[in-house]
Parts: structure tokens; C-alpha cells; sequence
């Protein structure tokens, strides 16, 4: 499902399957939930419609900020992982491949939602190659697969706040 935006075009709401939709919470949240109330009281005190023109620009100003305000949350909540997890250098933790791609595979830890990576090129039991039908990782010799919502066993290697990297060592697959 793509993210939301903002419009004055009737575009519907594709997760409800709804043709008609406004956007309408809380309008202490975001302003374009301000915009949504003022303009339905405008209409109920019999106001005539508005140019739709004039409020493009605040649409479209509006989901490029809500894009910013979830960037910078998920760098934040990123920064403060590895701030957190460096403290914890050399320690196992279990956790979840929640991604794999070719140069390796992400994994979430369970106990705190930290996510780092496992390079292909730091696991040494064989030579994995990317599957991407599967969303795994396959040795080639033993045939050991490494696939998304396998539960594994890994250790912190490297934290690097600047890069926002945070590196984890393969340890197996937890039973």
C-alpha cells in the first residue's frame, strides 16, 4: 500500500476501497486535519466551495512535511538504537531476519527492536548467495538457509553512530 498524500482531487481511500474520502482525526495533530474542520464548518454555516487552486499548495506543503516528520523519526529512533547498543558490544541477543537483500541480511532483535545487519561477506560457514524468491540467503556447499522471520542467535560487532550503521556477527539459527 503507497504512502497517503494530501489533495484537493476526491482520490478516494484505496486500503478502505472507499471512493469517497476526507482525511478527519483530531485536529490538535496535523494541520491538515485544521484545514479539514474549517472547511466543513465553512460549508455547514452555508459557506460557498472554495477555490480548490488555493489549497493545492498546502496539500501538497503538508505531505511533504508529514514525509520529513517520519524521516526524521525513523533517524532518530535509529541514532538512539545505536547509542543504546553501544553499550552492548560483544553481547548475544536473539532476534528476527526481518530483511535480505544481496549483501546481506537484516535482523531485529527481540528484547529491544534494535535492527542491524549481518554481511554476507562476515558469514563463514560457506559462500551465500541471494535467493530473492525465497528472501533468503543459500549456502552453497551445506545448503543452510537464512530466510525472512527465521529466528537467529547474533552478536553486536560494530556500532557506528555518524554512519548510523549498526553490525551484527551470525552466530546460527536459534532451534
Amino acid at each position: 500500500m503507497s504512502k497517503a498524500i494530501y489533495t484537493t482531487d476526491n482520490i478516494g481511500h484505496y486500503g478502505l476501497a472507499f471512493d469517497h474520502y476526507t482525511h478527519f482525526t483530531s485536529p490538535i495533530r496535523r494541520y491538515p486535519d485544521v484545514i479539514v474542520h474549517r472547511l466543513l464548518q465553512h460549508y455547514l454555516d452555508n459557506g460557498k466551495s472554495e477555490n480548490a487552486e488555493a489549497f493545492e499548495d498546502k496539500c501538497k506543503h503538508s505531505s511533504d512535511m508529514e514525509y520529513l516528520a517520519a524521516r526524521a523519526e525513523r533517524d532518530s529512533i535509529k541514532y538512539m538504537q545505536i547509542k543504546f547498543m553501544q553499550d552492548h558490544q560483544d553481547r548475544e541477543f536473539n532476534g528476527v531476519i526481518s530483511g535480505v537483500t544481496e549483501w546481506g541480511i537484516y535482523v531485529e532483535i527481540i528484547e529491544n527492536k534494535c535492527e542491524g545487519m549481518v554481511r554476507i561477506r562476515d558469514i563463514k560457514d560457506d559462500y551465500y548467495t541471494f535467493d530473492e524468491r525465497q528472501y533468503a540467503l543459500v549456502g552453497e556447499r551445506k545448503r543452510k538457509i537464512y530466510q525472512l522471520g527465521d529466528e537467529v542467535r547474533v552478536m553486536v560487532k560494530n556500532t557506528d553512530l555518524v554512519k548510523r550503521h549498526l553490525d551484527f556477527s551470525l552466530i546460527g539459527k536459534v532451534n
